[in-house]
């Protein structure tokens, strides 16, 4: 798959619910192999990468580099299902997988972006283990649901349309996550969706995000106001000044999974008239196309991690007191791969914040088994959660 700079029409940004989606770097170049080393395991190849800076240009390099590494052992069966979610997963996690690379060149280009070009060593067998510890968890938790809802203002009125909602549809459906149909939102839920963006109610959001079944949500603001009217080249144009802020959560926890904002963007379009929703689309159009890269980036990060490298799991025991979670605690502890277990119990319901190098798929193997067994058992499994009930003494 060649990556693509992400192009949006004329679009308008506002306040939005997502869960996450497909990975496109900024600003891909193509890599090409350049001899096997180290046996049949490992291959070398040369890649090049550009970006706004040195860091993501090198990062961009290392996910070509990791693609074209794995061409004809991976990523040339696309008929597996949930192939462009699984490909997309791993190369956004290129950074963990190609460790052994030396940049051979950097440079500026034209347009103020850097050009890295690097070599590296693209090791086979972990390409071929991650794609694996990848489908185990597709298969057990299905597809990710993204729900997506973006509340767009103009001078302060809000858009019945939403173009950049509609891109970042296309975006999320091309990387093979399931979305959430505008359609399927009830009228009385899209004014709550809407007013709790307004007052930028987490709580209330990841209520909502909860009712669709929805893994992740996204929420913010944009607005774009009139900001005047300019000569440009003897032609007078209405300019507005755009503000967006998004921030991505897990709705089974809230936890955030990424956070980015543009404080002032511009655009205009020619007019005679400081009000103009045509310059107004203009500016949250440019002030999209940056935001919504660098927010997929880190969401895509946080989701590659969570379902191939552990992360953070919520164990929630329903009927334990106080004694019963302390003993739990310790057992939690003791497993391979936890490496802090955060504990509280409120009415009955013991939670327990576990920090570990393991799924939550992998955990919950772990709880139906010996002891655990003994002492709970497991009645919901999500992306990074665990319910349960308290069973025995």
């Amino acid at each position: 798959m060649s990556w693509l700079r992400l192009r949006f029409a004329m679009v308008t940004v506002g306040t939005f619910v997502v869960l996450m989606a497909n990975g496109l770097p900024l600003h891909a170049a193509a890599g090409k192999a350049t001899e096997k080393s180290g046996g049949d395991d490992v291959v070398v190849v040369e890649a090049t990468g550009e970006g706004l800076s040195k860091e993501e240009a090198t990062k961009v390099a290392l996910r070509n580099a990791l693609e074209q590494g794995g061409k004809s052992e991976i990523f040339s069966d696309t008929q597996v299902e949930n192939f462009q979610l699984m490909h997309d997963t791993i190369i956004t996690r290129a950074e963990g997988i190609v460790t052994d690379y030396k940049v051979l060149e950097e440079k500026k280009v034209i347009g103020g972006t850097f050009k890295v070009k690097i070599r590296a060593k693209v090791s086979k067998k972990a390409l071929v283990d991650s794609w694996g510890a990848i489908q185990n968890v597709l298969n057990q938790i299905g597809r990710p649901k993204i729900m997506v809802y973006v509340v767009e203002r103009i001078d302060g009125k809000t858009e019945d349309q939403s173009i950049l909602e509609t891109e970042i549809e296309k975006r999320l459906l091309n990387s093979g996550f399931d979305l959430i149909a505008r359609s399927a939102v009830k009228a009385i839920i899209e004014k709550e969706k809407a007013d709790a963006a307004a007052e930028n109610d987490v709580a209330k959001l990841q209520a909502i995000a909860k009712q669709f079944d929805a893994h992740i949500f996204i929420t913010g603001t944009a607005n774009a106001n009139q900001a005047g009217l300019e000569d440009l080249y003897g032609t007078p144009a209405a300019f507005y000044n755009c503000d967006v802020q998004v921030k991505a959560y897990y709705t089974d926890s809230a936890k955030l999974l990424a956070s980015a904002g543009i404080p002032v963007s511009r655009g205009g379009a020619r007019g005679r008239k400081e009000f103009s929703p045509q310059a107004g689309k203009m500016a949250l159009s440019f002030a999209g196309q940056n935001l919504v890269e660098e927010i997929y980036q880190q969401v895509m990060r946080q989701w590659s991690t969570q379902i191939s490298a552990g992360g953070e799991i919520i164990l929630e025991v329903q009927g334990m007191k106080v004694p019963g979670a302390l003993k739990l605690k310790k057992k939690l502890v003791a497993i391979e791969g936890v490496e802090r277990v955060h504990q509280s119990v409120t009415k009955g319901l013991a939670k327990f914040r576990i920090n570990a190098k393991l799924s939550a798929e992998d955990l919950a193997g772990r709880l139906v088994e010996g002891e655990f067994e003994k002492i709970l058992e497991i009645t919901d499994l999500q992306l990074n959660r665990i319910q349960s009930k308290a069973v025995g003494k």
